[in-house]
């Protein structure tokens, strides 16, 4: 199957970047990439619109964090259809909220993949039967898996400060109710070759970002930054700059909805030149090639 984002190769940072002056650089406009065009030893991560990334690892395997596509106004129209996604071996929900959780049954269901989460939403989906208990894989916080063997991703369960309601339409009302659906957490994705991903989910900023950063030392986050249900730029700044100090940074959750007002370009403002973490802004429907 076609994949229809373009590659943002790590050598090609300058034209991707947003500088230390605080300028905002555009990503290159969406172009054909041929399937198997991943470098051997190298991740691909592709952010799909607000939490939804597709993230390659160097081996092969595909873990698709938060999917949310189909309904989704800033998912690219080439990939509203769960099909698009190709090949998918591992399915991550940071919480219960739609804009997280609503295409990951269905996903899971096509692919004959797990959901895994680590903030224990897992007996609320099986409870209700949208999802058998083969499909719904269980951690803890501070918990640590290996999903493919013990030579290969490792993903930890960390905090997220943040709410997870499940909201579910029984059939037989047909009328929506409301459920505990578990904590939210955020995960640290260690890939084959050692390279660590912090997907934040959503969260707001908490003092124990700095712990987190100095004990797993992600080489990326993916932070949100559209504020009123999470950080917005300012504390996304603070937290990269003065608690994480990551590599690079891609900034997601926001411009989805008008409520998510916090755009790249005050990101890196706020950042500041002081900072040595180097932000990506990719569009959605593009990927950044480490």
């Amino acid at each position: 199957m076609k994949r229809f984002a373009s590659l943002i190769s790590i050598a090609a940072l300058a034209a991707t970047l947003v500088g230390c002056a605080g300028t905002a650089v555009q990503a290159p406009a969406l172009q054909p990439a041929p399937p198997g065009a991943i470098a051997a030893g190298k991740a691909e991560v592709l952010w799909l619109g607000q939490a939804t990334m597709r993230i390659t690892t160097p081996g092969g395997k595909v873990i698709v964090v938060d999917p949310w596509l189909t309904t989704n106004p800033k998912t690219p129209a080439a990939f509203k259809q769960l099909q698009a996604l190709g090949k998918v071996d591992l399915i991550l929900v940071t919480h219960a909220h739609y804009d997280h959780f609503n295409d990951a049954p269905a996903l899971a269901k096509m692919n004959n993949v797990p959901v895994y989460n680590g903030g224990g939403m897992g007996p609320a989906i099986v409870s209700l039967g949208i999802l058998p208990t083969a499909q719904v894989q269980r951690f803890g916080k501070s918990g640590t898996v290996a999903p493919f063997g013990p030579t290969g991703v490792k993903i930890t369960a960390v905090h997220a400060e943040h709410s997870s309601e499940l909201v579910w339409k029984n059939p037989a009302t047909d009328k929506e109710e409301t459920h505990f659906g578990g904590e939210p957490v955020g995960y640290i994705i260690e890939l084959e070759n050692g390279f660590k991903i912090w997907h934040m989910g959503d969260t707001g900023l908490y003092g124990d970002m700095k712990l987190i950063g100095e004990t797993f030392k992600p080489d990326l986050v993916l932070i949100p930054i559209g504020g009123h249900f999470t950080m917005g730029p300012q504390d996304a700044a603070t937290a990269v700059r003065d608690m994480i100090k990551p590599k690079y940074a891609i900034p997601i959750h926001y411009g989805t909805f008008p409520l998510l007002r916090g755009t790249p370009a005050e990101f890196t403002s706020a950042l500041g030149s002081a900072s040595a973490t180097r932000v990506l802004v990719p569009e959605p429907g593009q990927k950044v090639d480490f």
